[in-house]
């Protein structure tokens, strides 16, 4: 593949982002971003209720899949990498540098989610912990009063993950109470090109929708054309059937160009070996370029 390597790598660091970029997408340029950002984000909810197996309400549910299965990294926040990363040390991780729960509806105050800690220190803990991080990530939200600062965070994270040789992945949401859509075409194609002006090498965002409710391949060539030589990653969304997931998830990346997915809660609301299975069959379809029916196989 051809390695498009941004102008703010040092020359002494190329190397190692080379290595991370084609570790994390096997070399297909595409990532299979396993989500497991949503103890903060979404609370318990992702993890405990109706529908969900028990074994999900334990975070180790998810060391367990990312150490098993296939997968292009494991994204979630620091302290979890910090308490179970020794025991699952295989494990590829991008750390997530910010969160905010979603208890204040954001019809009603603007989102706000300032980062926990610095690249600086995600690299110290790298070294001394000697763990596999190939990226941080981090979440902007644009619409609202605090977007200027989530953007100048946004940039200098992306900044500085280049500085050191990782990759860095935004997850991009317009939300507040002058976001009519979130799934409007449109309005994420917008998204995508603040995330390729911020110079991110994946840009994680919503999957734009018709007047029906049903993925819009058209409106999601938009978006890949926005985001140019960034990424796009479709957010996996709420647990669905497999086959429909999976046939959408193809059609994403192969009619409207989408360069991989972040996939949470349809890998990790699954027992423990349908969830392997689930990420396996995602990751064929993303960085291992398997069709459709291959992809199916593999959940038998």
């Amino acid at each position: 593949m051809k390695y498009h390597i941004p102008a703010d790598v040092p020359q002494k660091m190329e190397a190692r982002y080379k290595k991370n970029f084609k570790a994390a997408t096997n070399g297909t340029g595409r990532l299979m971003l396993f989500a497991g950002d949503q103890k903060v984000e979404h609370l318990n909810n992702d993890f405990f209720g109706k529908g969900i197996p028990l074994e999900d309400n334990d975070p180790e549910h998810m060391f367990k899949i990312a150490a098993k299965a296939k997968i292009g990294v494991f994204a979630t926040q620091f302290g979890l990498i910090s308490r179970y990363g020794r025991d699952y040390s295989d494990v590829p991780y991008l750390v997530k540098l910010n969160s905010k729960t979603n208890l204040v509806p954001y019809d009603k105050k603007d989102p706000f989610s300032e980062a926990w800690l610095s690249v600086d220190e995600v690299i110290k803990f790298q070294k001394s912990s000697g763990l596999t991080i190939r990226g941080v990530g981090y979440t902007l939200y644009l619409g609202g009063e605090h977007e200027h600062a989530m953007l100048k965070e946004a940039a200098q994270v992306v900044h500085d993950a280049h500085r050191n040789g990782l990759l860095a992945v935004l997850w991009i949401y317009p939300k507040g109470p002058f976001v009519k859509d979130e799934h409007d075409g449109h309005l994420i194609a917008g998204a995508a090109g603040v995330g390729a002006a911020l110079g991110a090498d994946f840009i994680k965002l919503k999957v734009p929708y018709d007047k029906k409710g049903n993925f819009d391949a058209e409106a999601l060539k938009e978006v890949t054309m926005a985001a140019g030589r960034s990424g796009v990653l479709c957010e996996g969304g709420a647990k669905v059937d497999e086959k429909a997931f999976l046939k959408e998830l193809y059609e994403q990346i192969h009619t409207s160009g989408a360069r991989g997915n972040g996939t949470g809660r349809n890998i990790h609301q699954r027992v423990f070996k349908e969830a392997v299975k689930m990420a396996n069959a995602i990751y064929a379809i993303t960085s291992e370029n398997a069709t459709l029916k291959e992809a199916l196989k593999i959940l038998k």
